[in-house]
């Protein structure tokens, strides 16, 4: 593992823009928040035993380097292209959340906040933070849809048990767009004391940016890793994208390989209507949401429109600023897949390589499993496992009647 998880000098856009996208759209109170936050988080990158901290507690806490694991039975059975796995569901707390959560708990602690926030949807975001405030001896607030804590309850009793507080969002849809609301008012209101500690590379400049930095050590170890076991470049990295933490991470070491597909997968939920599935990219259009300007789901008056998708973390009425821009740029594609299809992938996996990935997760090997066939033996796809399936059980066993 690399001993930098943070770029030096990374590639930071103009004014927190990737593109036109991006920006800091917040109300006046939290604008020296942001500032504070942009200088305390540049003066982190530049300190060695930040950075040290950092890479110590994701190697000897969080489980990193996750293995880049050859799913042999899975491409024998689909043909065509072998089909890698970048386990992030093996890491501590079950998914990628916790590379960010213990970049920015750090940087919280750093700033000397005691109290942290945090919005959750599928609640591993909520579990990661819970879990670092625990570590590093901070209070924790998390805010959660009612309809998320429903459909999520076993995380909503992990967080519980770490020592958080789960507050409720009974408002709008009741889900994560309305708990990232609930979430910005606190901050609003303790601004002083509370540090937002926010899951997914969206909101306002710098968390596009400083998600993507904590998240893209995921695409530093792939890269080395495929390097190491094949000898070259894969054809596509495939993701789901919610906000677009997990596939920024992924993606973000390729940018510049132009011969890798990056393949970003939205929540097609059960319908094309607006209003059932999250994908914002074939229903939606540039605005402005929660902080940044990107693609949002909202209907011809401009208001925002409600959401589906049988995976709670996918359920969000807009997406990540750099996404916007590669999507724009044609550098990545964007495609949805649908609940159907992405409960099938669950089983799928399941059964061929005895791996239960989160619904959110399932969505990027169904889209392997369509493409895959039609490749040549000698392609590779890797796919992002970004989550383990426990915390779907309920809603399984109500899909797939188990």
């Amino acid at each position: 593992m690399a001993s930098t998880i943070l770029p030096a000098n990374p590639s930071k856009p103009r004014a927190g823009r990737f593109g036109v996208y991006g920006g800091r759209y917040v109300p006046e109170t939290l604008m020296a928040a942001l500032v504070e936050l942009e200088h305390a988080y540049e003066a982190a990158k530049a300190d060695a035993a930040f950075q040290a901290e950092l890479t110590s507690l994701l190697t000897d806490y969080a489980g990193r380097p996750t293995p880049l694991y050859f799913a042999n039975r899975l491409s024998e059975q689909l043909g065509g292209a072998k089909i890698y796995l970048k386990r992030e569901d093996l890491l501590h707390t079950g998914a990628h959340k916790i590379n960010n959560a213990l970049g920015q708990g750090l940087l919280a602690r750093r700033m000397g906040k005691r109290r942290i926030i945090a919005e959750t949807g599928a609640g591993q975001h909520g579990v990661a933070t819970a879990t670092v405030c625990a570590l590093l001896g901070l209070d924790c607030v998390i805010y959660m849809g009612d309809v998320d804590m429903e459909r999520q309850e076993l995380n909503v009793l992990r967080m519980r048990l770490l020592g958080a507080e789960v507050r409720g969002v009974s408002s709008g849809s009741r889900t994560l767009k309305d708990a990232i609301s609930e979430a910005m008012r606190d901050w609003v209101t303790n601004v002083r004391t509370t540090y937002y500690l926010l899951g997914s590379a969206l909101g306002a400049h710098p968390y596009p940016t400083m998600v993507r930095d904590f998240q893209r050590v995921i695409g530093m170890e792939l890269k080395r890793q495929i390097l190491e076991k094949e000898g070259r470049l894969p054809s596509a990295i495939i993701a789901c994208v919610g906000g677009g933490s997990n596939s920024i991470g992924a993606f973000y070491e390729f940018l510049n390989d132009r011969d890798v597909r990056l393949i970003g997968v939205e929540a097609g939920g059960r319908g094309t209507a607006l209003g059932e599935h999250a994908a914002r990219f074939q229903g939606g259009a540039p605005g402005v949401l929660q902080g940044t300007y990107s693609y949002v789901l909202q209907d011809e008056d401009g208001q925002i429109a409600q959401t589906h998708s049988v995976s709670a973390g996918l359920d969000y009425a807009s997406i990540g600023p750099e996404h916007a821009a590669l999507h724009d740029s044609g550098r990545a594609e964007y495609v949805s897949c649908d609940d159907a299809a992405a409960l099938d992938a669950v089983v799928k996996l399941a059964r061929t390589e005895g791996i239960l990935p989160a619904l959110e997760s399932a969505h990027a090997v169904a889209e392997a499993m369509r493409i895959a066939p039609s490749m040549s033996p000698r392609e590779i796809l890797v796919v992002n496992l970004s989550g383990r399936g426990d915390k779907d059980m309920g809603i399984l066993a109500r899909e797939l009647k188990l």
